[in-house]
């Protein structure tokens, strides 16, 4: 390979991981009086979910869902996590704090 098509090349691959997830965006909920700010959310895959916590003391976040497994841990007041949502489908959002505190995610292609 000669250096022009080395330089081409590596021109591409960076554009392409400049551009990856440029429509993704971030949403934001917050979590107060032991509760989500949303009961629902949609979005798209790649979308992210920022948590932010406004309650005096902490909570986790989790997902036992089939589209969408995860569990952020426990964190403070003040404090966030984020997840990102990579496949489609319907995504349980639960605190295993507070179980009466849950969010439903829609997750569209």
């Amino acid at each position: 390979m000669n250096a022009m098509s080395l330089a081409r090349a590596l021109a591409l691959a960076a554009a392409a991981a400049c551009c990856t997830g440029a429509f993704a965006t971030e949403h934001v909920v917050t979590q107060k009086a032991k509760a989500f700010s949303t009961k629902k959310l949609s979005l798209k895959v790649g979308d992210s979910i920022k948590f932010v916590n406004e309650d005096p003391f902490s909570h986790n976040v989790f997902s036992l869902s089939d589209a969408k497994s995860f569990d952020l841990g426990s964190y403070g007041q003040g404090g966030s996590k984020s997840i990102v949502f990579d496949k489609p489908g319907t995504v349980e959002v639960e605190c295993a704090v507070h179980p009466d505190m849950k969010l439903i995610v829609e997750v569209q292609k």
